[in-house]
Parts: structure tokens; C-alpha cells; sequence
């Protein structure tokens, strides 16, 4: 065609923002979110958080957005939906590539996973697929939950929440295509929509070829975990080695650890109280919206100054200046160890001459000048000159 009318028709190149994928860590703590039920429920912070998330994909059509619950035995993703089985997404309606094979009114009897929702003509179906997505697998979470499994541990994994953020985020960023041009954009595809694919779809379709910007927000009810420091404290270190913000939401409890990791990673930190709880949607949408393009251009809030960057001993969590770090597991306690034996590791520390005064070599001694009759100082034989003949 280019020969018959002399008409340029190369491919241009996409001009367009660069995607961004955002990764949200939501804590469903079921402990942490009883006590905040009186200024905000669960249920209320999940509507405001998917009025948070349509504002992000709106922006950019090739957004990207990821959810992960830390809950309190287990990490586990809301969405993307986790791949089923070639036999259960047929009886589901459903591809396994995850294209339609028949739409269906509320979930299946017997499905591992969410079915598609039901076509509203009121809602835009990218949002209306996110939503039925998170919700069911965060109700399913929840139901599966026993009371066995909340009074053996009362607390949340954050550490693996993070660990699954990072691996999501490596698979996105190396699923970029190689084309110049961004894929088409398909609308009757109900997993191809804004915001990703299935986890076991193919991630290049809706990604730009100028890269992809990532970064993570945490929404964390509860306090500092002593056991989970050295997995944080990793994840911490390769996001700011892949120089990926984590921003920090904290909405109860308090924390050390994820103040030093939105301070390591550039992102942003701040704590709501009992009377902030109550605009958690506007600090959301003022303060976490914009990606690490846009904060370049703006002046961002956050509580940057005055981190406090001591450790918290694994013993009884308090915050040290001196402390005794484990040589194997790098666990730091405030006080010598029982029969020499790591609480963390339970390795045979030797504590060599703990208590014993150091050698301190005398400081050196100034001779100090005679005072003379007349006021004047008398200058040390040593610091005099030679006499005149």
C-alpha cells in the first residue's frame, strides 16, 4: 500500500502514559478490625478501598491492580482470581484462558473460584468485574476462617503478603511486550478488562511497551510483629532495590517497622485516628492516587520526618538503643538470654566477657603555664626558643 500511494504507514509508537500497577496489601485481621468497629468496619473501609481502586484504573486504561488480604494465618490473594482447573471453569461457564463461554446469573453450585457477574447496565463492567472478584473471594476467606485458626494466631501476615506483592510484581514486569504498540483493548473479554487478567492469563495484553510502574499500598490495623522482622526487613530491602515505593496506611496499632519502610522506599506514611477514620476515602484518593510520576510534580504528604529508626527487640518489643543481636538469625533482644539460647532460632549463643569493664587507655595530661607576678603566664621550658647570643 505504501508503494501505490506513497503514504507513510508505519506503526506509531504509543505516546500514551506509561501503565502502573498497583499492589494493595489489605490487613484482614479479624482481632484488629473488632476493635474499629464502632469508627470504621471492614465492610465500610473494602466499599471505600473499591471507589479508591475504579479512581486508579479510570486514569490510564492499561492499569494495572492487584489485592492481596494478609489474614491471620495466611496470606491470600482477592484479586486477581487464582487460576481453576480446565474441569471447573468449564463447569463454571468459563474458559480456561478466560474467555466467556456463557454468562451466568450469580456463582456456581460447586466453583473453586468466582464466576463472572451478572451484566448491569448501570455499572462499567471492568469495575463490576473487580468488584464481584474481591468480594467473593474476600467472603469465601472469611467463612473459611475458624475460631481454632484466630486463637492460635491472633496476628496477620504481612511479611507474606509482601513476598507474594513482590513475586506478582516481578511476573507483570517481566510479561511486557516487546512490540511497540500496546495490544488492543477488548471489551467482551471479562478477564482482559482494566486492571489485570487472570494470574494465569498472559499479562502483556493491556501493558504499554514504555514500562511498567509499580508500587505497593498497605492498609495495616495492626502493630509491629517480632517474629516477621527479618522477612519484612528483606522484602523492605529489594523494594528499594527494584525502587518500588511501599506506602503505608495505618489505620490503628503501632508500627516501627512500616515507618522505616515507607522511609527506606520513598513512599508515603501516614496514621489515622479515631476522628481521621471517618475521611478514609479522601485520604485515599488525595494522598495514594497518584503514581511515582505524578509525585515528582506534587508536594505529597506523609509523616517523613522524625522516623524513628531503632529496632524493637524480638523479647518483650521494646525499642532499644543497645542491644544483643543473634550471629545466626540477626533476632536482637534487650537483655542477655536465658541459658545463652536465641528465642527465635534457638541456636547456643557464647556471650564471651559480656560484663566485664573495657581497657581505657589515660588520656594525656596538658602542663599548664605559671602565672607570674606582673599577670602574665610563664611559657614551659619545652615551648621555649633558643636564646640569643
Amino acid at each position: 500500500m505504501n508503494i501505490v500511494d506513497a503514504t507513510d504507514r508505519t506503526e506509531k509508537l504509543d505516546e500514551g502514559e506509561a501503565p502502573s500497577l498497583l499492589t494493595i496489601i489489605l490487613d484482614t485481621n479479624p482481632h484488629a478490625w473488632a476493635l474499629l468497629t464502632e469508627s470504621l468496619s471492614l465492610s465500610k473501609a473494602v466499599a471505600n478501598l473499591l471507589v479508591f481502586i475504579n479512581a486508579h484504573i479510570a486514569i490510564n486504561h492499561a492499569n494495572r491492580i492487584a489485592v492481596i488480604a494478609s489474614h491471620a494465618e495466611r496470606a491470600e490473594w482477592l484479586f486477581p482470581a487464582l487460576a481453576r482447573s480446565q474441569k471447573d471453569s468449564h463447569a463454571n461457564g468459563v474458559h480456561g484462558d478466560g474467555e466467556d463461554m456463557e454468562m451466568q446469573d450469580g456463582e456456581a453450585a460447586d466453583s473453586d473460584g468466582p464466576s463472572l457477574p451478572r451484566d448491569d447496565a448501570n455499572k462499567y463492567r471492568p469495575f463490576a468485574y473487580i468488584e464481584h472478584v474481591l468480594l467473593s473471594n474476600l467472603r469465601r476467606l472469611m467463612e473459611s476462617t475458624t475460631a481454632d485458626a484466630l486463637s492460635s494466631t491472633p496476628a496477620t501476615m504481612i511479611a507474606g503478603a509482601l513476598t507474594l506483592a513482590l513475586t506478582y510484581i516481578s511476573k507483570q514486569t517481566q510479561a511486557l511486550p516487546s512490540a511497540t504498540t500496546s495490544a488492543q483493548f477488548n471489551y467482551s473479554d471479562a478477564t482482559a478488562v482494566a486492571g489485570g487478567n487472570e494470574m494465569s492469563g498472559d499479562g502483556a495484553k493491556s501493558q504499554a511497551s514504555m514500562g511498567l510502574s509499580s508500587r505497593i499500598l498497605i492498609l495495616s490495623v495492626s502493630g509491629d510483629l517480632a517474629s516477621q522482622y527479618i522477612p519484612i526487613m528483606n522484602s523492605i530491602f529489594a523494594c528499594q532495590r527494584l525502587t518500588i515505593p511501599i506506602d503505608i496506611l495505618k489505620l490503628a496499632g503501632d508500627t516501627v517497622f512500616l515507618q522505616q519502610a515507607a522511609d527506606a522506599t520513598g513512599g508515603i506514611y501516614m496514621a489515622l485516628d479515631n476522628n481521621s477514620r471517618a475521611g478514609f476515602l479522601q485520604y485515599l484518593m488525595f494522598a495514594y492516587l497518584a503514581d511515582q510520576a505524578a509525585r515528582d510534580h506534587l508536594i505529597m504528604p506523609g509523616e517523613g520526618e522524625g522516623v524513628d529508626f531503632r529496632a524493637a527487640c524480638f523479647c518483650h518489643r521494646r525499642i532499644v538503643d543497645i542491644g544483643f543481636v543473634c550471629s545466626i538469625c540477626l533476632s536482637i533482644f534487650c537483655e542477655p538470654l536465658q541459658d545463652n539460647l536465641c528465642l527465635t532460632c534457638g541456636s547456643h549463643l557464647s556471650m564471651g566477657n559480656y560484663g566485664q569493664k573495657p581497657v581505657v587507655v589515660p588520656k594525656r595530661k596538658k602542663k599548664k603555664r605559671r602565672a607570674l607576678a606582673d599577670g602574665g603566664a610563664d611559657t614551659p621550658a619545652s615551648d621555649r626558643g633558643t636564646p640569643a647570643p
